[in-house]
C-alpha cells in the first residue's frame, strides 16, 4: 500500500506490525519522563516574553513620533508569535497538569495577547492532529488563497489562478497577509451561530486586547505612522507564524481520505522535522520535532530532543521512512511542492510546446 503526494509515492509497512510496537515506543517515552510537566521551564519562557513585550513598549514609549517606531512594531510581531507558540503548546495541555489551567492560560494567552480565538484554534487545530494531509479532513490543507491540492488549483479561475500558477514563489510574500486572515477568521467563528465553548470571555479578552493596542497606537502616533506600525507587526506575525507551521507537512504524503493507515504511520509519513540546535528549537517553538509532536501531543517542549532519538531508532527498526532536513531545505521543500501543484491551475489551452518556441 502506498499513499501519495504530488510526484512522490511512500510505501508503508504492515499496519498491524506497527500498531503492536507503538505502545511499547509510548511506555519507553513514559518510562523516561518524557510526558512530564516543565512547569518552571515554561514559567521561565513566559517570564522572558514578558519582559520583552515590556521592552518594546517602553521602547514605544521613549521613541515617540519617529519612524524607528517600525523596528517596535517588528519586535511585537515576534514576541506576539512566541506568545502565539505557548497557546499552542497550552491547548495540547503540555504546561499544566488539569486541562482547566492549561485552557485558561492558553484562552488568555491567545484571545487577551495574541489577539486570536482559542476556540476556533482548539477545533481547527485537532481536526488536523487527528487527520493530517488527509484529504476532506485535515483543514490545513483546505483550498484557500493557497492550494494545496491539485483538484484545487485546477479549479481556480481570474487573479486567483494566476496567483495560484505562482503560489510557491509567492508564498512568503503572501504570509504577510496571514496575521489579518487569522484575526479576521478568529472574529468570524466568534459570530458564528451555534454553541461554542468560551464565546463570551474570548469577545471580552479580544476587545479589550484590540481597543487597547489600537488606541495606544492611534493615540500616540500620527495616523499614517500608527497605520504603518500596525501593517510591519501584522506582516512580521504573519510570516513569522506561516513559516514556522508550513514546513511541517506541505510538500509531504497525501493520504486518502477512505485510508485506514494506521496512527502511528499517519503521525511520521506526513510530518517533516527540521534540523537544529537550541536556536532553531525555540526560533520554531518546538514545532520543528513535528513527528513527535504529533506523536505525543502532551509533550513538553525540552523532551522532544530526546525522543527524537527514541523514535528515530524505532523507525529505523521498522523500515518506517522518517523525514528530518535542514531549514533551508524544509523552505525549498514547500515552495518546489506548491509552484508543482499550481501547475494545474493553468490554462488548458496553454500548451508548454507552443510556449516554449513562444519564448524563443
Amino acid at each position: 500500500m502506498t499513499v501519495a503526494a504530488t510526484g512522490r509515492k511512500v510505501r508503508i509497512s504492515r499496519p498491524n506490525d506497527v500498531v503492536a510496537t507503538y505502545s511499547a515506543l509510548l511506555k519507553q517515552v513514559r518510562a523516561e519522563g518524557l510526558l512530564a510537566r516543565r512547569r518552571r521551564f515554561y514559567a521561565s519562557v513566559f517570564a522572558l516574553l514578558a519582559v520583552a513585550m515590556g521592552a518594546a513598549w517602553t521602547g514605544f514609549a521613549l521613541l515617540g513620533d519617529t519612524w524607528f517606531q517600525l523596528l517596535i512594531a517588528a519586535v511585537l510581531g515576534i514576541v506576539l508569535t512566541q506568545m502565539a507558540f505557548l497557546a499552542h503548546e497550552a491547548s495540547h495541555r503540555q504546561i499544566f497538569r488539569t486541562p482547566r489551567a492549561n485552557d485558561w492560560s492558553g484562552r488568555i494567552l491567545a484571545a487577551g495577547v495574541v489577539g486570536i480565538s482559542y476556540a476556533w484554534w482548539m477545533d481547527k487545530h485537532t481536526r488536523h492532529h487527528n487527520d493530517p494531509n488527509v484529504r476532506g479532513k485535515d483543514p490545513d490543507i483546505e483550498m484557500d488563497t493557497v492550494s494545496f491540492l491539485e483538484e484545487d488549483a485546477a479549479r481556480t479561475k481570474g487573479l486567483h489562478a494566476w496567483i495560484t500558477r505562482r503560489q510557491g514563489y509567492l508564498f512568503f510574500p503572501l504570509l504577510t497577509l496571514e496575521g489579518i486572515n487569522l484575526h479576521a477568521r478568529s472574529i468570524a467563528t466568534l459570530f458564528r451561530p451555534g454553541a461554542l465553548s468560551g464565546r463570551w470571555v474570548e469577545l471580552a479578552l479580544l476587545a479589550m486586547r484590540f481597543g487597547a493596542y489600537l488606541g495606544v497606537l492611534f493615540w500616540f502616533l500620527p495616523v499614517g505612522m500608527a497605520f504603518a506600525f500596525l501593517g510591519v507587526q501584522l506582516a512580521v506575525f504573519g510570516v513569522y507564524m506561516g513559516a514556522s507551521f508550513a514546513p511541517n507537512h506541505k510538500g509531504m504524503p497525501i493520504v486518502p481520505r477512505d485510508s485506514k493507515l494506521d496512527f502511528f504511520q499517519k503521525q511520521v509519513l506526513t510530518s517533516r522535522n527540521i534540523r537544529g540546535g537550541a536556536f532553531v528549537n525555540n526560533a520554531f517553538g518546538g514545532l520543528n520535532f513535528q513527528i513527535e509532536h504529533h506523536l505525543f501531543p502532551d509533550m513538553p517542549r525540552p523532551h522532544l530532543r530526546r525522543a527524537a532519538v527514541i523514535v528515530r531508532e524505532h523507525c529505523d527498526r521498522l523500515k518506517v521512512p522518517y523525514t528530518e532536513v535542514g531549514v533551508a531545505a524544509s523552505y525549498g521543500a514547500v515552495v518546489s511542492y506548491l509552484n508543482r501543484v499550481g501547475l494545474a491551475a493553468r490554462d488548458p489551452f496553454d500548451c508548454p510546446m507552443v510556449n516554449r518556441y513562444r519564448r524563443r
